[in-house]
């Protein structure tokens, strides 16, 4: 029989962990009492292992328990693993001594099933699909989200909006009141875990390690740490190893010193969530089983990181707020970035249509000092059509090109090289056109690419990122430069990647260091400010 009246959904969880044999540990004390308090809005965000499909099946029993006529949706990242938690939860009722006799014998297909109790014979007590399936005309006093975020569900923007799109549908779906809730491991960079805890979402996060320090290149002896590690892991992969006191290295209170530098990336943690399940081989075995850091990040810290290896980081470019200013001295004109001079820019359009399926048409302004460091100014989405032209056809009145025509004319470019694969074939013919209506002295090379896209973006950025000397204004990096970037996959051929082509593009065209204007000046001739060796005339003798 049941036991009569409501419980808390701690004691149901401890009177089933009793008869399942299990130690329950105090982070499943932690997540039962939040589950039960948590408001309308919820997300639990815990490590891989944690056991969160398992408590969830003990959590909606519960519910169940202590209000039959609560109605479930609950959601997955596919059909099969929606129907796993409602097998798991059908289960816990038929075993559970509290729940005897709640769950009937044939309560229904394991996709939806009534607890006896339940008044709505439209509205299953459980209803489970996969969060890409129709669930409309369904009611719910719970909508849950198990798990949604896995790689097949986020692997490109398209893919994360498709799937937000159904999260949607759930707000017509529950009844005034309900509660929406949210449980899993992130697993890309705009997580919609993070989403929701910006909407004001009550948050659990349950990391592995409470504590975490990186270096991401430890090429020195010794090293000040914030806390007294309890494990050390240098690496990634196949190539993990776990650092040992003692051997390699030595503790004096919070200062570290290696036996010899690692010279790879070293992770220091301490103040583990479930010690006793994982032990320092354990975690030792995740880790050489986990293919990059950020799949560690996420799985285990719940950093919100692409899974997959990403080969260009964004945050590895430095940022910078200032302007160029132009100076002239002794009749010489030069351009500065602070307190850094300029000595070369490219430009680079790779046009397109503007079209539903097509890419994005993509500007890049690339600067470049002495030291050979790329500025990345200027990073725009040209919008409209290639060129808009008056009723007659001659005259230029807009478009894409003069949108073009005014990042010329404000940093004075002496230069622009357009891509003319596809639409890009009969683009420089109409900038030429619009150059030329608005006095702006700018050469036009046309670039055909004919190299793969992937291997021309990669050799191009991934070395001046990786070496630090890659910079790009505050702007450029707040735009949507950042996200294409983060999404990037090398082994990926159609991808998002409009920006990142014509920046490689820009950063391939360096250096442009020579041209001076000579003969009659007419219009906005656009000064040169790159310095030069001048000219000379030099007799020879024979």
């Amino acid at each position: 029989m049941a036991q009569p009246g409501k419980a808390s959904l701690l004691a149901f969880f401890l009177e089933w962990a009793s008869i399942k044999g299990w130690e329950v540990p105090a982070i499943h004390v932690r997540a039962c009492h939040w589950l039960e308090h948590s408001g309308d809005l919820a997300v639990l965000r815990c490590f891989r292992g944690f056991g969160k499909s398992t408590l969830l099946a003990v959590y909606n029993a519960w519910r169940y328990h202590n209000d039959p006529k609560y109605r479930i949706l609950h959601q997955g990242a596919d059909d099969q693993m929606a129907y796993k938690t409602s097998r798991d939860t059908q289960h816990v009722l038929r075993k559970h001594p509290w729940t005897q006799g709640l769950l009937p014998n044939r309560p229904g297909p394991v996709e939806q099933w009534w607890v006896r109790g339940s008044d709505d014979e439209r509205n299953a007590s459980m209803f489970a699909k996969g969060i890409t399936s129709t669930t409309t005309s369904s009611r719910a006093d719970e909508c849950q989200n198990d798990d949604c975020e896995v790689p097949k569900n986020i692997s490109n923007p398209e893919a994360r909006e498709k799937m937000r799109a159904r999260l949607s549908e759930q707000v017509h779906i529950m009844v005034p009141g309900a509660k929406q809730l949210f449980v899993g491991t992130p697993h890309t960079h705009d997580s919609l875990y993070d989403e929701q805890e910006k909407l004001g979402a009550d948050c659990l996060t349950i990391k592995m390690f409470e504590r975490e320090h990186r270096i991401e290149n430890a090429k020195a002896i010794s090293y000040r740490l914030p806390f007294i590690p309890e494990m050390v892991f240098a690496g990634i992969g196949k190539t993990t190893r776990r650092l040992e006191e003692g051997i390699d290295f030595l503790l004096s209170g919070q200062q570290i010193t290696f036996t010899q530098p690692p010279n790879l990336l070293v992770d220091f943690y301490a103040g583990s969530a479930w010690p006793e399940r994982f032990d320092r081989s354990e975690m030792l075995l995740r880790r050489r089983k986990t293919r990059t850091i950020g799949e560690f990040d996420s799985q285990y810290q719940l950093h919100s990181k692409p899974v997959t290896e990403v080969r260009l980081n964004p945050e590895m470019i430095t940022p910078y707020s200032v302007e160029p200013r132009f100076v002239t001295a002794n009749k010489i004109l030069t351009m500065w970035l602070g307190a850094t001079q300029i000595v070369g820019c490219s430009l680079r359009w790779d046009p397109s249509s503007g079209k539903v399926k097509s890419d994005v048409s993509a500007a890049v302004l690339d600067l470049q000092d002495a030291a050979g460091r790329h500025y990345w100014h200027r990073v725009a989405a040209l919008t409209g059509n290639v060129a808009d032209t008056d009723e007659k056809g001659h005259t230029i009145t807009g478009g894409q090109v003069f949108q073009l025509c005014d990042l010329i004319k404000e940093f004075r470019i002496p230069r622009v090289s357009v891509e003319t694969n596809g639409i890009g074939g009969y683009a420089p013919a109409f900038l030429k056109t619009a150059l030329k209506q608005r006095k702006l002295r700018c050469g036009v090379i046309e670039v055909q690419a004919h190299a793969n896209k992937n291997k021309r973006i990669l050799e191009a950025l991934e070395p001046p990122i990786a070496s630090g000397m890659l910079w790009a204004h505050v702007s450029v990096l707040e735009g949507p430069l950042w996200n294409q970037m983060r999404d990037w996959n090398a082994a990926v051929a159609n991808q998002p990647d409009d920006f990142l082509d014509a920046g490689a593009g820009a950063i391939t065209d360096q250096p442009a260091r020579i041209g001076q204007l000579v003969g009659n000046q007419t219009g906005d001739e656009g000064e040169d400010w790159r310095p030069a060796a001048g000219v000379f005339e030099a007799v020879l003798e024979d």
